[in-house]
């Protein structure tokens, strides 16, 4: 009889034991659920000019003073190649982006409400070098380098501005031609990146190649390249080229007036240390859309923006 007598009692423990253990379930979702909302991270990406491990030492810094600025985490990530760059911020997995004029271009196309807040004081007069083997005995000239037209030639990043879209509308411009046409070849070669550009012009892969001449002057003041080897031979005349560009989502996920403040932030950057992730000593300024509609207009010349 005993066991029947408490078989109800039992019964109760057990309901109450569940209901306790539902509210609990309940409670534990909405406090991981407030947690996610509270703790939203920031992140940001930059189009890969060198090894994704010095990429990521540099930003580090950049990446902690922003986060004490604002009051946000935030955190740089690694990009393997520029349209990578373009995608995870067309997918919203990065809420900021350190762009060439081109990848700029294409993102801001891609997301509605996307805007450029911020560039180099360099950059609305960027320029790109003509590189040459010094075996080729080409020199430096104030005029186009038309005997590069019988030479191996490199682009960098097909994305690139000035790695490959200035250089072939400057390319179109003095010859008259297209760079397919100018090369006397049905395919264009790309090596991905200005650093690998200068390593594969450096061991005589190529005879020639385009670069940024940011990259270059940093590789040959670090002795990473060699300048009596890999000779500038050309200097493009100037264009509107590298920029922050912000996603819309930040006003969003982190409240109005984000982007505002995330501009005065960038342009208020002084010390050497965080202007270097970005290869701008000379400092930061604000930027808008508008600086790069003739970039764009180039772009979508060329086919490669809509």
């Amino acid at each position: 009889m005993l066991p029947t007598q408490h078989a109800p009692r039992v019964g109760a423990l057990r309901r109450r034991s569940l209901l306790v253990l539902a509210t609990l379930a309940l409670g534990l979702a909405a406090c991981t659920s407030e947690a996610k909302e509270t703790t939203a991270v920031l992140r940001f990406t930059a189009i890969p000019e060198s090894n994704t491990t010095e990429l990521a030492k540099k930003y580090a810094p950049l990446a902690a003073h922003l986060s004490k600025e604002l009051g946000v985490p935030v955190e740089y990530v690694p990009s393997s190649d520029y349209g990578a760059s373009v995608n995870m911020f067309t997918n919203g997995d990065v809420h900021l982006a350190w762009f060439g004029g081109l990848t700029g271009v294409q993102a801001r196309q891609r997301v509605e409400g996307a805007r450029a807040i911020a560039q180099g004081k360099v950059d609305p007069a960027y320029k790109s070098y003509f590189v040459a083997h010094k075996d080729t005995g080409l020199e430096r000239s104030e005029n186009f380098p038309m005997e590069i037209a019988s030479m191996k030639f490199t682009f960098g990043s097909d994305s690139s501005t000035s790695g490959r879209l200035m250089p072939t509308w400057f390319i179109r411009q003095e010859t008259g031609k297209s760079p397919e046409e100018f090369f006397g070849t049905p395919a264009l070669s790309f090596s991905g990146s200005h650093d690998k550009t200068l390593e594969l012009v450096g061991a005589r892969a190529f005879d020639v190649g385009a670069v940024d001449y940011k990259t270059y002057d940093r590789l040959v003041k670090e002795g990473k390249v060699d300048a009596d080897v890999v000779r500038i031979v050309w200097v493009t005349p100037p264009y509107a080229d590298y920029n922050w560009t912000a996603h819309p989502e930040l006003e969003t996920l982190f409240g109005a007036g984000t982007t505002e403040r995330l501009q005065k932030a960038l342009v208020a950057l002084q010390d050497p240390a965080l202007l270097a992730a970005v290869n701008r000593p000379e400092g930061l300024i604000p930027a808008s859309n508008a600086d790069f509609e003739g970039l764009a207009g180039l772009a979508r010349e060329l086919g490669l923006a809509r």
